[in-house]
């Protein structure tokens, strides 16, 4: 195990010396190309933005530069090489931004945050921008008209963000979309949504905004990359932050997602690190929230689906007729290229966790017109499924976790606490994320009826 630090420069003449700790491994993190282009893909953001009429502000610029360094040591510093458990990472952060002392106040949420979302341990320190770079943000000349967008949401290409945009479209809000181009097929996926979206709601004035962001293989020495990815969605929340510093007055950044998924009740007591995401649990919301306060940005961040089931989101959207046609077009699978050993191309496994819950949307929110989704596994009642391969292991899983609540119902409060606390909701709240836990469960297995499962 290695302890590493990624230290934020803003150009060869960020120069200040940082003391190491010991056996520390720094990486230098580059903010800068050429003379004062921000690298990236952050200057190009800027640049898409103000296309747009939206210009961030310098402490929105600060949450994408933290992200930055949070997203280079997720993406780069191996669990399996540098941890002494296989998992649990050792991680420093030293970041340039715009007022420190704004910044170190709000450093132990940041740091909170962080530890749930990704199961490592993180250190934040954060020193002030070189002066040269005081103001990195251009200047917006002057505008009589200020920017259309008067909804801001999060934009994957799954289902639950297409329901969202067609939702906030139905309703004749005029939403500013926030997807980060990362993997190839996910990235395709929200380009034949959006244009279709576009197409559809010809004349109106909603947008995208794309960010491309990775680090090269190497990029932390003597480390392999990592392909968990548990910190992904605190790039994508900080890029929707970003944009909406730059809208007029308070803004609210929407999250999409399902009350199921958004809690993620381990389906069984094994259930640890990969296998229990938190990118959308209210307590990492919570604390995105505390943090924004702390830091002066009026805006918060809010799943407005977090007591729907994915069926019931499904089944209550706005535009139903549009759903059904866009939904093929839609990705929810875990893995949706592993098809290629098969001779396949890009789609939908069926089997994986992401999948099922799908699926079994897809079978209660479209009734009686069929789940138009091509699975590679397309009938899961064909043959028993060997629950030592890919193909069954989740769908036991699930059979396990539905057979234990219908047995012991009043399992469902305790339950919904398993992946982190929920102390921020008020009792109703909490009531209701145990009811949806019940609902979702009860989605899922209706498509697992006469599913079977075997041992390998």
């Amino acid at each position: 195990m290695r302890r590493h630090v990624i230290i934020g420069r803003y150009g060869p003449g960020d120069r200040s010396r940082l003391p190491l700790g010991d056996g520390e491994v720094e990486t230098r993190l580059g903010l800068v190309v050429g003379e004062r282009a921000l690298d990236h893909g952050i200057g190009r953001a800027l640049r898409d933005l103000a296309k747009l009429g939206v210009h961030p502000s310098e402490m929105g610029l600060d949450v994408l530069v933290l992200a930055a360094h949070v997203h280079a040591a997720d993406t780069r510093i191996s669990r399996a090489s540098e941890s002494q458990d296989g998992w649990t990472r050792e991680i420093r952060l030293v970041v340039p931004v715009s007022d420190p002392e704004r910044w170190t106040a709000a450093a132990p949420t940041f740091v909170r945050m962080l530890n749930f979302l990704t199961g490592d341990r993180w250190s934040i320190a954060f020193r002030a921008r070189p002066r040269r770079f005081a103001r990195v943000v251009p200047t917006p000349a002057g505008r009589l008209i200020g920017p259309p967008f008067d909804d801001l949401a999060l934009f994957s290409g799954g289902l639950d963000s297409l329901i969202g945009a067609i939702d906030a479209l139905e309703t004749s809000r005029t939403p500013l979309l926030i997807s980060h181009a990362g993997e190839g097929a996910t990235s395709d996926a929200q380009s034949t949504i959006f244009d279709a979206l576009k197409a559809h709601y010809r004349g109106r004035a909603f947008e995208r905004l794309r960010l491309w962001m990775a680090f090269p293989d190497g990029f932390v020495r003597g480390s392999a990359g990592e392909n968990t990815t548990r910190g992904r969605s605190f790039l994508f929340f900080a890029l929707g932050v970003f944009a909406g510093s730059g809208l007029e007055g308070a803004f609210t950044l929407k999250v999409p997602e399902n009350g199921l998924i958004a809690v993620n009740v381990p389906l069984d007591p094994l259930r640890l690190g990969a296998l229990s995401t938190r990118t959308t649990h209210p307590f990492y919301i919570a604390r995105w929230n505390d943090a924004l306060a702390t830091l002066g940005v009026n805006g918060r961040i809010e799943n407005p689906y977090w007591d729907k089931t994915k069926g019931e989101m499904v089944a209550a959207c706005a535009n139903g007729a549009l759903l059904r046609r866009l939904t093929p077009t839609s990705l929810s699978c875990a893995s949706p290229t592993k098809g290629r050993w098969q001779g396949l191309g890009t789609q939908h496994c069926g089997y994986c966790l992401p999948c099922l819950i799908r699926r079994a949307a897809l079978v209660t929110g479209l009734r009686p017109d069929p789940d138009p989704t091509v699975y590679t596994v397309e009938d899961l009642t064909e043959r028993a499924l060997d629950t030592r391969q890919s193909e069954g292991v989740q769908i036991r899983s699930f059979q396990l976790a539905i057979e234990r609540l219908r047995a012991r119902p009043a399992l469902a409060p305790i339950l919904i606490h398993k992946p982190g606390p929920l102390f921020d909701e008020s009792p109703a709240r909490q009531a209701a994320l145990a009811e949806v836990y019940r609902r979702g469960l009860a989605e899922v297995g209706v498509l697992l009826a006469g599913v079977r499962t075997r041992p390998g």
